[in-house]
């Protein structure tokens, strides 16, 4: 990977020192009413000059017209190629700011300071940027580094529990990927846990070191998208429907069971397996209620997952916990009766 990725209580430091090191011709720094309030004033005395960039919060307004809207004001700022963005903020931030910045001519330097836990252990990193597209989930974006990450778990204390544990989903998935033993240890302390920071830097490690093997997921990398070809579509079909909208990382725990049972069902999974998988997140998060109505919708909306080739769709399942395997081919049936065994726990 080509960023540096600065995790702990002195990061903000060491954006000072990022931001004064290079010269930049700008500094903007992108936030939302969230972040303004809770974060930019601890992040203020670390910047140089620099002007803000402020949009909406929210899944629903990560959309092409809110990248007008950045796009207009960085226009209005006079920013160039030799100017920086900082995206201050969870994945939403991180995610359309960097995809602005990439393409606001032909690409300007970005840094993300991530302030949710799902932004830290997961959307910051990696270079995945882009934007939802006609209710679709990330479905316009490019592959692009930003210069640096910085990660301070003090941001984590602004969250309501439900921010946290939406976060939490993308850590267990990194145990259930590729780290057996954290899982098996882990479950037994859930989000109890004293040191966030810890779990912050090993679950980065993991994907780093899948990232560093492929980085523009042409193959291993898809193992990342474990518990996310059904998530997405969960989490897509629920944003039309504001009263029962998931966080991401709540869809992602759907997904995640959804897909272990997939892993059994392609007999890659020992049922063992998938019950401990199944005690531990439905300990942590509550059941999403879906009609059969649902469960069809949803179903179909997979058909649009960008791993997918032509009319296959391709998952990436367990080949036992801790062990990820990608392009398994599932079918539209096979995800319907996996949301029914879901609704079914």
């Amino acid at each position: 990977m080509t960023e540096t990725i600065h995790i702990g209580q002195q990061a903000l430091q060491e954006l000072s020192d990022f931001l004064q090191n290079r010269a930049f011709s700008k500094v903007a720094v992108l936030v939302d009413e969230n972040t303004l309030h809770h974060c930019y004033p601890a992040v203020k005395p670390f910047l140089p000059e620099h002007d803000l960039i402020q949009i909406q919060s929210g899944e629903e307004h990560k959309t092409l017209k809110t990248c007008e809207h950045i796009w207009q004001r960085m226009t209005e700022l006079n920013l160039d190629r030799w100017s920086v963005l900082v995206n201050l903020g969870g994945g939403v931030i991180g995610d359309m700011g960097g995809f602005c910045a990439a393409v606001f001519k032909r690409g300007l330097y970005f840094v993300q300071v991530p302030t949710t836990l799902l932004a830290q252990v997961d959307a910051s990193v990696g270079g995945k940027t882009g934007i939802d597209f006609h209710g679709l989930k990330n479905h316009i974006g490019v592959y692009q580094e930003p210069q640096a990450v910085f990660i301070n778990p003090v941001f984590l204390q602004t969250l309501p529990p439900r921010q946290l544990k939406s976060g939490y989903a993308e850590i267990i998935k990194h145990w259930l990927i590729a780290d057996k033993e954290a899982f098996q240890t882990q479950r037994h302390v859930g989000l109890f846990t004293e040191d966030w920071e810890e779990l912050i830097r090993h679950s980065v490690s993991i994907k780093s070191k899948v990232v560093e093997v492929d980085p523009l997921e042409g193959g291993y990398r898809k193992v990342l998208n474990f518990g996310h070809t059904v998530g997405h579509a969960v989490e897509s079909y629920l944003l039309e429907k504001p009263e029962q909208e998931l966080l991401h990382g709540e869809a992602v725990a759907v997904g995640m069971l959804c897909e272990a049972w997939l892993s059994v069902n392609h007999k890659l999974l020992s049922q063992e397996e998938l019950d401990k998988i199944e005690t531990f997140l439905v300990s942590v998060y509550e059941k999403v209620h879906l009609t059969e109505a649902d469960i069809q919708s949803i179903a179909q909306l997979a058909l649009q997952d960008k791993k997918n080739t032509r009319t296959t769709i391709n998952c990436t399942l367990l080949s036992g916990i801790g062990k990820a395997v990608y392009d398994q081919p599932v079918t539209v049936q096979q995800i319907v009766e996996s949301l029914r065994y879901y609704s079914l726990i």
